[in-house]
């Protein structure tokens, strides 16, 4: 037997056409817009967080990036997301899936709210303006905080068909908290928010190690980020100076305003007097165990949620995902109950309502596509959200967000919905 028999039948080759290498090499037309470009390579949140690492200082990275300490409890508000397990239901007509829903008695685009964040200008020039106005667009809430580098009568000017909501951090100087509540409530801020788990600042070392000031000194190792990131010094010195609402009504230096903000005598009467002193709706953010949710929901107030502040203030605290389905039990249905802190998915967003969420605070993510592309940056953040939430709820078999529940998870243990501390 011949050597080519043995290896069977001689192959034909021929030279391809030129119709029919063309299509092989058709490319979509390129964008002129080089952002979009380069945000339209961002396909989770974590690539946005690496294009917000390599075109901003490192030290106001970190700020955005960093925890308390060593870290532990920031890592583990993403980390209880990968332990959770899904029992998607077949066979379920998902051809149309709806993710509205309502907050507050309001309808939504979807259950998520853009978190309030501080010092949002120092980040990318744009802040909070840019956040707000794609919150408007979209149909999803925006906080403002009182540490906000734009005031609440310029945010409502920026963005005035946004639902708006205004965080306060309660001063010792209770007549300046007063002021503040009613500046908000004259900018038609819907929704106040109170951040209760910031009796004394965190012990954010990433910020003591870098020499992290606000607003931003030159130093030598500033003066090295400048050379690195120069972009972002520009911008920040062209734009209107840096501002802080706190400031204007503290009337003194930054130090003491936060000494002012920060006041560790608040205690459970304080919620009642923001009753007698707002008419919308109160949210109490920072909640983790559950006979203070029950607490404060008996305080009279319309929503509770589940922070660890991005596990920026007491490292080791419970991840807000474990802490959720005991304080949902807790609050049961005479309030509405969100989550705030590890949620980079819409995936994550899903599994947050599974457990017992109304719906989600997002913060740290949409600074990062702050910094990565501004406010097309934000955009790219909330159509990843939008997106990844479509997918679960398709995949999951259900086609609105009324459907989800713990039917849906198989979770290990200590993400379960139990209750092991009495409630009284």
């Amino acid at each position: 037997m011949s050597r080519d028999r043995r290896r069977g039948p001689r192959e034909s080759r021929r030279l391809p056409r030129w119709s029919e290498i063309a299509p092989l090499l058709a490319s979509a037309p390129r964008d002129r817009d080089p952002v979009r470009r380069r945000l339209a390579r961002a396909h989770d949140i974590e690539d946005l967080r690496e294009m917000a690492r390599r075109r901003t200082p490192r030290s106001v990275f970190d700020y955005v990036d960093g925890g308390a300490e060593t870290e532990s409890t920031r890592r583990r508000n993403a980390s209880a997301f990968d332990d959770v397990e899904f029992l998607p239901q077949v066979l379920r007509d998902v051809s149309r899936v709806d993710p509205g829903t309502t907050i507050l008695g309001r309808p939504v685009s979807m259950p998520f709210v853009f978190a309030p964040t501080g010092f949002t200008r120092m980040v990318q020039h744009e802040g909070e303006a840019a956040v707000a106005r794609v919150a408007e667009r979209e149909g999803v809430p925006y906080a403002l905080s009182t540490m906000g580098t734009i005031s609440p009568e310029d945010l409502a000017a920026a963005a005035p068909g946004a639902d708006r909501w205004f965080q306060l951090y309660v001063w010792r100087d209770r007549a300046a908290s007063r002021r503040l509540l009613e500046r908000a409530a004259a900018a038609s801020f819907t929704t106040l928010v109170v951040t209760v788990d910031v009796a004394v600042p965190g012990a954010r070392l990433r910020d003591l190690r870098s020499g992290m000031t606000i607003p931003p000194t030159l130093t030598l190792r500033t003066l090295a980020g400048i050379a690195r990131r120069p972009r972002w010094w520009i911008d920040v010195v062209t734009h209107e100076p840096l501002r802080f609402a706190a400031l204007e009504e503290a009337g003194g230096g930054f130090a003491e305003v936060v000494d002012g903000v920060m006041d560790p005598g608040v205690d459970f009467g304080d919620l009642e007097w923001m009753r007698e002193h707002w008419s919308g709706d109160i949210v109490v953010k920072g909640v983790l165990h559950p006979r203070d949710a029950r607490t404060v929901v008996d305080c009279g107030v319309q929503a509770v949620a589940v922070s660890n502040h991005g596990g920026r203030q007491l490292d080791r605290a419970a991840s807000t995902l474990a802490a959720l389905p005991e304080v949902r039990a807790a609050v049961g249905t005479d309030a509405e109950v969100y989550l705030d802190g590890g949620v980079r998915s819409g995936t994550d967003l899903a599994a947050a309502l599974a457990h017992g969420a109304d719906a989600v605070l997002v913060g740290r993510p949409y600074l990062y596509g702050l910094m990565a592309g501004g406010e097309q940056g934000v955009s790219r953040v909330h159509d990843l959200y939008r997106q990844g939430f479509l997918r679960a709820l398709a995949l999951l078999g259900v086609t609105s967000v009324g459907e989800l529940g713990p039917h849906l998870l198989r979770c290990p243990p200590a993400h379960g919905p139990r209750v092991t501390t009495p409630v009284e």
